[in-house]
């Protein structure tokens, strides 16, 4: 039972770790190597509220306007120029990577930040206890992925951006400013980022390379989804189920490469990876 519930755990923590990343890929085609610098933007979000004397929880609102804010600006004036060079683009995004990781660096430090937990604790939960905070991120992940299906489905932004990500051209031909959905996109994939940051920090350490152990997962993760909430969740579930497996039963240092190192198998056999199209 505790297998199984890691097992769960383990793939909702991915998959909200992988959401931003996967809006901005489904949206703009290119994959934003800042992913990681946005998270660690989150963790020290976090430290910011708790420095103020805020509660933990307000955190997570905060990392997300944030993250947004600046994703907004990276959108405007660093990765729009770059649409038509998608290479340009990655290398412009890991660049900026780095410049924020040693921004914090200067203004926080290098040392680890201690902050408090959003949920301390454990349950019992049929018949073993099993911490709280692990569970949380099951509904944290459910919570996303139904958010981006109502976005997506609900919404006339997710029309317009299912448009752009079917035929952007045919899109800009109907009257739908593609300029203004990109930009909007951009900015919930990063909010989602900082807000993932924050989800983070009960689970590793917050410093100014917190986001990097996390991005080549993510970024292995949404090429096997492609631009599918569904099949993202659906990679999430299987790798980092093999994940759990290997850590357990084999070496937790081969456990954590198990997922990129599946990724890259399933797309060596399979380039489409999970997507239907």
């Amino acid at each position: 039972m505790i297998i199984l519930l890691d097992v769960i755990t383990t793939a909702a923590i991915l998959f909200v770790v992988a959401a931003g990343l996967l809006a901005i890929f489904g949206v703009l085609k290119i994959i934003n190597f800042a992913h990681g610098a946005w998270l660690t933007v989150g963790g020290y979000c976090a430290v910011v509220t708790t420095a103020w004397g805020l509660s933990p929880w307000f955190a997570l609102p905060f990392a997300f306007m944030v993250g947004a804010a600046l994703g907004a600006l990276t959108e405007l004036f660093i990765v729009r120029p770059l649409y038509r060079r998608p290479l340009d683009a990655i290398l412009a995004t890991w660049g900026l990577s780095i410049v924020i990781g040693q921004l914090i660096t200067l203004w926080f430090g290098r040392d680890m930040q201690m902050i408090p937990n959003l949920l301390s604790g454990t349950i019992d939960f049929f018949g073993i206890s099993y911490s709280v905070y692990r569970l949380f991120t099951i509904v944290a992940a459910l919570v996303i992925g139904l958010t981006f299906a109502f976005l997506l489905d609900g919404t006339r932004l997710g029309l317009s951006a299912r448009a752009v990500i079917m035929n952007e051209t045919l899109a800009r031909a109907l009257g739908i400013d593609t300029a203004k959905v990109r930009l909007a996109t951009f900015m919930i994939g990063t909010g989602i980022a900082g807000l993932a940051g924050v989800l983070l920090t009960p689970l590793t350490s917050v410093d100014p390379n917190m986001g990097v152990g996390w991005l080549i997962g993510a970024f292995m993760l949404v090429m096997v989804a492609g631009s599918s909430f569904a099949a993202l969740a659906f990679a999430c579930l299987v790798f980092g189920g093999a994940q759990v497996l290997v850590s357990t039963f084999v070496s937790p240092i081969f456990g954590s490469i198990t997922v990129a190192v599946l990724c890259a198998l399933v797309l060596r056999v399979s380039p489409k990876g999970f997507a239907r199209e």
